[in-house]
C-alpha cells in the first residue's frame, strides 16, 4: 500500500519536470537580451539585394525633358503628335495581393543580362540597384541626352518560399525588397508545434549562381547575428517535422492493415461467441 503513493508522487514529479522543460523546446532566440546592443545594431545593417539570373526589374528613367528620356523606358514611346504614350500592358501574378502591370519589367537571363532600349544588352548580374542605376546613367549621359537622368530601379520578385512543418506553407513576396526570417515565418502562420526548431534548412542561390544550404537553430540567440536571419530573394526555408511528427506520419502497408483488421474482427467475433457460450452454461 505504501508503494502506491511513492509511485504516484514520482509520476507527478515527472509531469512537472516535463512541463518546465517544454518551453525550452518552443521559445525562439532564448536569452536574446544578453546580446550587447552595439553587436545587435551592427547585424541590422541589411545589405542591398544583388541582382542575379531570374530577377525581375522595373527600371524607370526620368528627367526634366521626359520626351528625351521616353525612348529609354520600356513600354513608352512618342507618337506622331510628339506625345508620350504607353504600349498595351499585360498582367501577371507576381504580387501576393493581386496582379501588377508588367510592361516595364526586365527579366535577367541566365547570363545575367538584360536588353535595354537604345543601349542594347547590359550585364546586370552581380550588381546592386545603385550600381546598375549608375551604369545606366553613364551609358545614356552625355551620349544620348544633354541632362543627367534619374534612374529608379525596383526588384519586383523579392520573394521567399516557406515549406514543411509550418501552418501556411507558400511563396511570399516583399514589396520593399526586404524580409527577415521571422517575417517569413510569421507570414507562413508560424511553425507547427511539431516542427523541428533546431535544424531548419535554408537553401540559397547567390547572384553568381552558386547554391548552398545552411542549417539554423532558432532557439539559439546568435541566429539573430547570422547572415541567414536577413533573407535574400528566392531563399527557400524548409522546416523539418520533429521526431514526434515523423512517427505519427508513419503509415502501415495497406495489405498488412487489412490483415490486421480482419484478424481483429475475427478475434472480436470469437470473444463474443465465447461470451454467449459462458452465459448459456
Amino acid at each position: 500500500m505504501t508503494r502506491h503513493p511513492k509511485i504516484l508522487t514520482g509520476l507527478v514529479l515527472l509531469l512537472v519536470l516535463a512541463g518546465c522543460s517544454a518551453p525550452k523546446k518552443v521559445t525562439y532566440f532564448q536569452d536574446a537580451e544578453s546580446i550587447p546592443a552595439e553587436v545587435l545594431s551592427q547585424s541590422q545593417n541589411i545589405p542591398d539585394p544583388v541582382i542575379g539570373p531570374g530577377d525581375l526589374l522595373n527600371i524607370n528613367v526620368s528627367g526634366v525633358n521626359m520626351t528625351a528620356m521616353a525612348p529609354f523606358n520600356k513600354g513608352i514611346y512618342i507618337d506622331d503628335d510628339g506625345k508620350i504614350q504607353r504600349t498595351n500592358s499585360y498582367m501577371n501574378p507576381y504580387s501576393d495581393s493581386g496582379y501588377e502591370i508588367s510592361t516595364e519589367y526586365y527579366l535577367v537571363n541566365a547570363d545575367g543580362n538584360i536588353d535595354f532600349p537604345i543601349i542594347g544588352r547590359l550585364h546586370v548580374g552581380g550588381l546592386t540597384k545603385d550600381e546598375l542605376a549608375q551604369k545606366i546613367c553613364d551609358e545614356i549621359y552625355p551620349k544620348y541626352v544633354k541632362e543627367k537622368p534619374a534612374v529608379d530601379i525596383r526588384l519586383m520578385n523579392f520573394r521567399v518560399t516557406v515549406a514543411g512543418a509550418v501552418r501556411n506553407p507558400g511563396l511570399y513576396q516583399s514589396k520593399n525588397e526586404r524580409m527577415t526570417f521571422l517575417e517569413a515565418i510569421a507570414r507562413a502562420g508560424d511553425l507547427d508545434i511539431k516542427g523541428e526548431r533546431e535544424n531548419i534548412l535554408i537553401y540559397r542561390t547567390d547572384a553568381d549562381g552558386t547554391r548552398h544550404v545552411a542549417r539554423v537553430n532558432i532557439h539559439d540567440k546568435d541566429f539573430l547575428l547570422s547572415p541567414y536571419y536577413n533573407l535574400q530573394q528566392n531563399d527557400v526555408i524548409y522546416v523539418e517535422p520533429n521526431k514526434s511528427m515523423r512517427q505519427s506520419a508513419w503509415q502501415m502497408n495497406p495489405a498488412i492493415a487489412s490483415t490486421v483488421t480482419i484478424v481483429g474482427g475475427m478475434s472480436s467475433l470469437a470473444s463474443l461467441v465465447i461470451g454467449i457460450i459462458n452465459l448459456s452454461k
